[in-house]
């Protein structure tokens, strides 16, 4: 009795760990390796950004900054 009861644990134990694990791939999804002002085309870039252009991701990034994130700017 001992022994059966010993020997359905060890199964449903297995049949439980075979099945609670799923492939970890890596996907095509985004580009590490390329530098971030090099862009996406996307339609959702930001109006005045040129992909690939360095200085125009600069400049993006500072009227984000100033205008979106500043909380003082928005202190009237």
């Amino acid at each position: 009795m001992r022994g059966g009861l010993l020997l359905a644990a060890a199964v449903s134990a297995l049949a439980l760990a075979a099945c609670g694990d799923r492939t970890q791939a890596i996907g095509t999804g985004v580009r590490s390796d390329a530098s971030a002002f090099q862009g996406a085309s996307m339609p959702f870039t930001a109006p005045g950004w040129k992909p690939g252009d360095k200085g125009s991701w600069e400049q993006q990034l500072k009227t984000r900054a100033q205008n979106t994130q500043n909380d003082y700017a928005k202190v009237n």
